[in-house]
């Protein structure tokens, strides 16, 4: 039966309708018997960022059963030759190699030192490998562009740090790119957003393992907040990393034909045009525009002009006394309807409660820095006593 046009036109362009909800997929294969689900493999590689490295090796790799976090067993392997540089001209040396990721039921891969480079051939067939045998693979950041080299991401939502978001779904046109996640949960295949994302996935992991009070006594081990990303349909909002999108373009835009045309669309964000007319601006026919756009930004043009219009209006918000039907006016909706829409489905709140919020933080951590200065001041009086005068007795002061 052939589907309705409108239906066929949602489903090739989803920012057309309602966006589809997250499936998430139940393992591919049975885990391999020589493999163990509480043994997680931590695959790393020279030349990546200390910090996002040690994510995993913390979380997995120390001994909180005191805590009631239940243990694993953390097995750090060397995705290459050693020694491995990192973050500082450090150098490690990993106790395991590649053989060891076939005892591993997760595979962490924490991050990636090249967007544009690729994987030793190795790793990128030990990855496969664990894969098909039912291990859980993770990508933490740009450990994103070792799991979309080894063909892991084809066909599957994942997410990656906003900032190289369009270069992966440039790169690998088959993943379905959403930058907005703090992490993507797709069965056996997980991504988070960068950095600090990275913990929030490893707790998820944690969660689903032993459920959520063992997640809850790590993250206040850690000092962390116990959830963060995707939320149950229950609940009122979903932390992700839009709010911290800026209007940086991909690195390799500027030889694109489209720098041009995107490079304006930025500077008259203030005026009312859409798609058509950007287009237009190309000398190309709609349908072209809209593929050409996706790969080069890995977004559609419609999505991608709706949050630059957001992201205005966020700024809007927080520095300036513009009303919020000003803001709409001045970020180029046609209404503020249509702003308190879009800024509610990617923010998470409404644009008069995002500014209240805002200024209230900005106003507590005025407070809080004339709380220092004053304490500052006062140590500094302690130290240094206003001396007395010739015949002066008891306090001393002005």
């Amino acid at each position: 039966m052939r589907q309705p046009r409108e239906l066929r036109s949602m489903i090739e362009d989803p920012t057309h309708g309602p966006e589809p909800a997250k499936v998430r997929r139940p393992f591919a294969e049975k885990l391999s018997a020589r493999r163990r689900r509480e043994v997680v493999a931590v695959l790393l590689f020279s030349g990546t960022p200390m910090f996002e490295s040690a994510i995993p090796l913390s979380v997995f790799g120390v001994d909180r059963q005191d805590a009631g976090v239940p243990r694993y067993r953390l097995l750090a392997c060397a995705g290459e030759e050693g020694p491995l540089r990192t973050t500082g001209g450090l150098e490690l040396r990993a106790p395991y190699g590649l053989g060891a990721l076939s005892r591993a039921g997760t595979v962490i891969v924490p991050a990636w030192r090249s967007i544009t480079g690729q994987p030793p051939a190795p790793a990128l067939a030990a990855l496969r490998r664990a894969h098909s045998e039912g291990a859980r693979i993770v990508g933490l950041c740009t450990g994103a562009f070792a799991l979309g080299a080894a063909g892991l991401l084809d066909g599957r939502p994942a997410t990656t740090h906003w900032m190289y978001a369009p270069t992966l779904a440039k790169r690998y046109p088959s993943v379905h790119v959403d930058p907005r996640e703090l992490y993507v949960d797709d069965g056996d295949i997980m991504t988070s957003a960068g950095t600090a994302a990275g913990i929030d996935l490893c707790l998820h992991i944690v969660r689903q393992d032993h459920g959520p009070e063992a997640a809850g006594a790590l993250a206040r081990r850690l000092v962390l907040p116990s959830r963060r990303g995707p939320q149950p349909a229950t609940a009122a909002a979903t932390e992700s990393q839009s709010r911290y999108f800026d209007r940086s373009l991909p690195e390799d835009i500027g030889a694109d034909p489209l720098a041009e045309v995107v490079a304006w669309a930025l500077e008259h964000l203030h005026e009312q045009f859409d798609v058509e007319q950007l287009a237009a601006r190309a000398y190309m026919s709609r349908r072209t525009f809209d593929r050409r756009f996706r790969a080069l930004t890995g977004s559609a043009p419609l999505q991608w002009l709706i949050t630059q219009r957001v992201l205005q209006a966020q700024r809007l918000l927080e520095m300036s006394d513009y009303s919020v039907d000003e803001v709409a006016g001045r970020c180029g909706f046609r209404s503020p309807v249509a702003l308190r829409g879009h800024f509610r489905r990617q923010l998470g709140a409404s644009p008069a409660a995002y500014r209240a919020a805002y200024r209230a933080r900005q106003q507590a951590a005025e407070a809080t820095g004339r709380l220092r200065h004053g304490a500052e001041t006062g140590r500094k009086a302690a130290d240094h006593p206003v001396p007395r005068l010739p015949g002066q007795r008891g306090r001393t002061g002005l």
